[in-house]
């Protein structure tokens, strides 16, 4: 058994209209080659001209990421041979960037489903090192014998947030990584969509026999184009170095390409450290005070998840599960919101309805909560119905079916067309006399301490009006019959 250490390198391309460093268009499936200039080309004799968003969103980033920053944050020029970078450098940021430190909080929601029962660190906050600016480079496209670039994605505003060394499992690697493109989406940082190349990310992995131990020699893994691809990379490689070193094979330090297909790690280059780059400061770009930057961007701070999940919890008394789930996308928080804002109905009560119900329907039809066809008013509506005993909770089901396909109609109205107008309060105490009456052990069992037994009663009242009595009133009636 050996002791993970893994770090991540993670790409996030920043939400701006323009490049990095020129006036190009960012773009996504636009016609190959089209949003370029001398700038992103690197063309001898053009010059880079700071972009002043994408500058501000970072430090945005680090906000809400709760980074620090220098006081002053300079451009550096790191170099080497790609074909997807023409200039052989990359403008980018060593020794002080724009953001230092920070944390991301990893959401029990965004492990995988199979480890969400078992959290090994349930509290666990991955720490940060740094996060800085850079621009991205082109897209490459592999053809077999030949390869084709296309320059539109060179030049685009890239922050590489680069982890501590705290991360130990594949899933705790799958959480983090959800939990930050969440928290990069609701501040409006970036897109950070992985199947557009939006958020991409590389993986050092290590492994030791003890804790005294120092680290072992890492692997890097690139290519990884999907959160659970990472899953899929850290679980090989993890299981390969173990084997390797089970038969006395050391580690050398090295990159290696995830083929994902195939389900294994492929060997690009060995030993290559920060020195092989020879990084040297950018002689194009003046360094920026960071100051006047965030006192500007400070406003600009969003709610992030985990602060409106305490909220929930707090205000409306949730469960951390449920608050977690209704704070993981703002359309779903304002519709809560929204929801529990009906007169009398408990925060609770519209949670559950929502996320085991509404939910439920609209994910059956593929519809986001943001074009559900009921409104948060009218699902209000439809629950007051259910507190005032109106209606039972399965019945309101079905009549939030008829709503989805005609979400003009009054929940009231549909509840009458289908027929579920409450029995009369002496109906209900006859139905109730009728069962105790016809249950005369259980009676007994429920008289003698065995309370759960009025459950059973009440479903017996709930067969006898056919649906129509509210179960809360029926179990109040028994409970004062019989206890």
């Amino acid at each position: 058994m050996y002791l993970v250490t893994i770090g991540l390198e993670v790409h996030c391309q920043v939400k701006t209209r323009t490049k990095m460093f020129c006036s190009c268009e960012t773009s996504f499936a636009d016609e190959p080659n089209t949003h370029t200039c001398p700038v992103c080309l690197g063309l001898p004799g053009a010059l880079p001209v700071l972009n002043r968003h994408a500058i501000e969103k970072t430090l945005l980033a680090g906000l809400q990421l709760d980074c620090g920053a220098p006081e002053i944050s300079k451009w550096d020029r790191k170099n080497y041979f790609y074909p997807d970078m023409p200039k052989n450098y990359q403008t980018t940021q060593m020794d002080l960037p724009l953001c230092i430190g920070g944390e991301v909080p990893l959401y029990h929601h965004n492990y995988p489903t199979d480890v969400r029962k078992n959290i090994p660190r349930p509290d666990f906050k991955c720490r940060l090192n740094r996060i800085h600016l850079e621009e991205d480079v082109a897209k490459s496209t592999h053809l077999g014998t030949s390869s084709i670039i296309d320059y539109n994605r060179a030049g685009t505003p890239l922050m590489e947030i680069v982890t501590e060394p705290d991360i130990q499992s594949s899933a705790e690697a799958f959480a983090f990584l959800r939990s930050l493109q969440m928290i990069l989406q609701q501040a409006g940082i970036s897109d950070a969509d992985m199947e557009k190349g939006q958020l991409r990310c590389d993986v050092n992995i290590s492994i030791r026999k003890e804790e005294s131990d120092p680290l072992g020699n890492r692997i890097e893994l690139k290519n990884l184009n999907s959160i659970s691809a990472v899953r899929r990379a850290i679980d090989f490689e993890i299981e390969r170095q173990s084997a390797d070193l089970d038969q006395g094979i050391p580690q050398v330090q090295s990159t290696c390409r995830w083929d994902d297909d195939r389900g294994e790690s492929q060997l690009l280059r060995t030993k290559e450290d920060a020195h092989d780059y020879r990084y040297f400061p950018c002689p194009d770009l003046l360094p920026i005070r960071t100051a006047p930057i965030l006192e500007k961007v400070r406003p600009l701070t969003t709610e992030r998840p985990h602060d409106r999940a305490s909220r929930y919890e707090a205000d409306y008394q949730l469960t951390a599960y449920d608050a977690s789930v209704l704070s993981s996308d703002i359309p779903l928080a304002t519709y809560f919101e929204t929801l529990a804002a009906t007169p009398k109905l408990p925060g609770k009560k519209a949670a559950n309805f929502l996320i085991n119900t509404l939910l439920g329907l609209l994910n059956e039809r593929s519809t986001p909560v943001a074009d559900s066809p009921v409104t948060p008013e009218k699902t209000g509506q439809l629950l007051t119905l259910v507190e005032s005993g109106q209606l039972a909770l399965n019945q309101a089901k079905e009549v939030l079916l008829v709503l989805l396909d005609s979400p003009d109609k009054e929940p009231s109205t549909v509840a009458k067309e289908m027929g579920f107008e409450p029995a009369d309060a002496s109906e209900i105490e006859a139905f109730c006399d009728q069962a105790i009456e016809a249950n005369p052990k259980q009676v007994a069992e429920i008289q003698a301490g065995n309370e759960k037994l009025v459950n059973f009663l009440t479903g017996q009242v709930m067969k006898l009006s056919k649906g129509k009595a509210n179960p809360k009133q029926v179990t109040e009636i028994i409970r004062s019959k019989i206890l």
